[in-house]
């Protein structure tokens, strides 16, 4: 068994564990190379059809690729997809214009308790990863969430020897994070090795590659010829540029403040 297998496996061991606690559960699905690869392993945990519904959080500033592809994969792989907006937000013109802490703490976290508040979901898994962002490496496996979907990350609960947190009494739901201990060399490794369909966006057109997916307006591609997977893995294993160098919130330093307010 090599890295990648003992990675699914766990990964796989951390989805079924806490499908065993909480039924009542969701995935969220940016429809970026995370998530989508968190989806792939979550069709094998389940022998090809995950038991609960796929929820995109739609800001309405995605690029047309992600729609196409979200609208694609959802009929191929016969997923029970949610669609939720904060269209009241909308209506009043949140754009980026407002500020981008503003913006996504509208159209991405309020987003997200309309869902959790519309079908009272236990848990909600996400693709997050440690290497991902400093803020995102002081997360747990299995995290606690509380009324309004805040996150206490000054007070996690310990995880060890694979023993989680599964008491929710004082909670509203729980963060699933089956790819925390991946890196972004495994996802790209293992997207490979599975051929998982993944956006255009993240192959090279015209010099030019997005590395982090988000919303258009707040996303700036980098310079890259990279074309096909094996250029991607190879130019990551070379560079010292921040994964997420390209996205508004974290330049803006917002990050631990948007998920401490329940921002995935």
């Amino acid at each position: 068994m090599d890295h990648l297998d003992d990675l699914e496996n766990r990964s796989i061991y951390i989805i079924r564990e806490a499908y065993a606690s909480w039924r009542q559960s969701a995935l969220l699905w940016s429809m970026g190379k995370d998530s989508t690869a968190l989806l792939w392993i979550m069709r094998k945990a389940f022998f090809g059809r995950i038991p609960f519904p796929v929820v995109h959080i739609d800001t309405s500033y995605k690029f047309q690729e992600i729609y196409e592809f979200r609208d694609k994969y959802t009929r191929h792989w016969g997923l029970d997809l949610i669609v939720s907006r904060n269209e009241q937000a909308l209506s009043q013109g949140m754009s980026r214009q407002q500020g981008t802490f503003n913006c996504c703490s509208a159209l991405k976290t309020d987003a997200l308790n309309m869902v959790l508040d519309q079908y009272g979901f236990q848990a909600l898994y996400l693709a997050i990863r440690r290497d991902e962002h400093g803020i995102r490496a002081k997360e747990r496996h299995i995290s606690p969430r509380g009324e309004q979907g805040q996150w206490d990350y000054a007070h996690q609960p310990p995880e060890l020897w694979d023993l989680y947190q599964r008491n929710l009494a004082k909670h509203k739901h729980a963060r699933i994070h089956p790819l925390l201990d991946w890196t972004e060399m495994d996802v790209w490794r293992y997207i490979q090795r599975e051929k998982i369909p993944i956006p255009a966006l993240y192959l090279a057109n015209k010099g030019q590659r997005y590395r982090s997916i988000g919303c258009a307006c707040c996303c700036q591609p980098m310079a890259s010829n990279a074309g096909r997977l094996t250029q991607i893995i190879k130019e990551i294993a070379s560079s010292d540029i921040a994964e997420r160098s390209g996205r508004q919130q974290d330049k803006e330093d917002h990050m631990q403040k948007l998920r401490s307010l329940g921002y995935m």
